[in-house]
């Protein structure tokens, strides 16, 4: 591979028998490349998490809802948790039953209760008019409830999904109004469930809300699950040594907590939780073209394919993507020796000024011709992406166990613009 020093896909052999060059040749560029040892270990890792046997992780569908990649998840012992019809849609064609997926959607109507229902998959309901509501569709029915535990985390204020400036989850002080539309209705309440935020890289918020969760399951009676929810961060400044979360401390806190818990409580209930980003997001990488470069008031930017249509998290979020340079030529780094590092901005082919990838980002110098890999690219990467400006959606690519590729979604034509316009 024409590249200098790319470490993480050089370690893991990445692109398996192939170069970027080639894949974006017969593939098109931008482009987004998977590779299935890192899924799978991935899985195996959360998997693994605990040494309580009644557990079951379950993959939160939205980080990356490829059926493919869903297949190798569902091989690997994971359930999955889903937030729309779509989702529920698109894991059913993939082969999980419907006994292995777990409907939490927020504020939907009737039609996309019913969908569920009619489906046999289990739902969460978000506030108590949302139960009230399902209690009208579905008596007697069997639901779950997500709480909002107090406590929040993540990288972003937008995904902080617990604690008291958020939208999700029913109140733990509403817990009697609860009880009050359970009975109206002859629900039978087999589960709870909450989610503090997304992307925790230490793991005590995580845990101050699994003992939030676990008080309000004593609560209540004959629960089958209790689920910890997500938010599991994956470590995106490797370049800059970036330390891993620490699975087996937490592993090991959770296992003392799901102990005392299930001692009190008196029965062994099944413990759930909804791992997304750290199961998918780091066998994925995205492949960009540079097409120019622009010097403009003091300023260097590397003009690229690679818009926020095809990624969003930098613009949305402020995100970090660590980036990986492949060289159209090496010729011109003489006897092996690297090219000068310099500070840059990376920025897409939208016409918006926010499109912006990195920002003043130190790499090494790079020329037009040559190839970007974003890294970590494998969650809310492709389920984010859209069309915007008219520009087709990229094709998606998984680097198999034993190297070779197989394409796991076509890119878009131009005609799939125009395909669902009326004439």
């Amino acid at each position: 591979m024409n590249n200098i020093g790319n470490q993480f896909t050089d370690k893991y052999n990445f692109y398996g028998i192939y170069t970027p060059f080639e894949l974006l040749e017969a593939h098109g560029s931008p482009l987004y490349v998977y590779n299935e040892n890192i899924l799978r270990t991935r899985c195996r890792e959360i998997k693994n998490l605990v040494s309580y046997e009644n557990f079951t992780p379950h993959y939160s569908i939205k980080a990356n809802s490829n059926p493919s990649l869903l297949r190798i998840i569902r091989e690997e012992g994971l359930h999955g948790d889903v937030v729309s019809p779509g989702e529920l849609y698109l894991a059913l064609k993939a082969g999980f039953t419907s006994d292995e997926l777990f409907f939490i959607p927020n504020n939907v109507n009737d039609e996309e209760m019913q969908y569920a229902i009619d489906n046999d998959v289990l739902i969460s309901m978000d506030s108590i008019s949302q139960l009230e509501r399902y209690g009208k569709l579905n008596p007697n029915g069997k639901v779950a409830i997500r709480f909002n535990p107090g406590v929040g985390a993540g990288h972003s204020a937008k995904v902080v999904t617990g604690g008291e400036n958020t939208k999700f989850g029913v109140d733990s002080t509403d817990i009697n109004k609860v009880k009050k539309v359970l009975k109206e209705y002859n629900l039978r309440l087999v589960g709870i469930n909450q989610h503090i935020g997304s992307l925790f890289m230490e793991a005590e918020p995580y845990l101050e809300g699994v003992k939030s969760i676990f008080e309000i399951a004593k609560e209540f009676e004959g629960l089958e699950f209790v689920d910890l929810g997500g938010g599991f961060g994956i470590p995106y400044k490797k370049q800059a040594g970036e330390e891993r979360l620490n699975l087996e401390e937490l592993g090991r806190e959770l296992d003392k907590l799901i102990l005392n818990f299930t001692k009190e409580y008196g029965s062994q209930v099944n413990i759930q939780i909804e791992p997304g980003r750290y199961i998918a997001a780091e066998c994925g990488i995205l492949l960009g073209t540079v097409n120019a470069i622009k010097h403009s008031y003091g300023r260097k930017y590397i003009g690229t394919d690679l818009g926020f249509n095809v990624l969003q998290r930098p613009m949305a979020y402020g995100s970090h993507h660590d980036i990986e340079v492949y060289y159209k030529d090496t010729s011109q780094f003489l006897f092996g020796e690297r090219p000068a590092n310099e500070e840059v901005t990376v920025v897409g082919n939208i016409c918006e000024s926010g499109d912006i990838i990195a920002e003043n980002r130190t790499l090494p110098q790079i020329f037009e011709g040559d190839i970007l890999g974003v890294m970590d690219a494998g969650a809310y990467g492709f389920s984010m992406s859209s069309s915007y400006n008219s520009r087709p959606r990229p094709a998606e690519i998984l680097i198999s166990s034993g190297g070779n590729k197989n394409v796991i979604r076509t890119r878009d034509t131009l005609e799939d613009l125009a395909r669902n316009f009326l004439k």
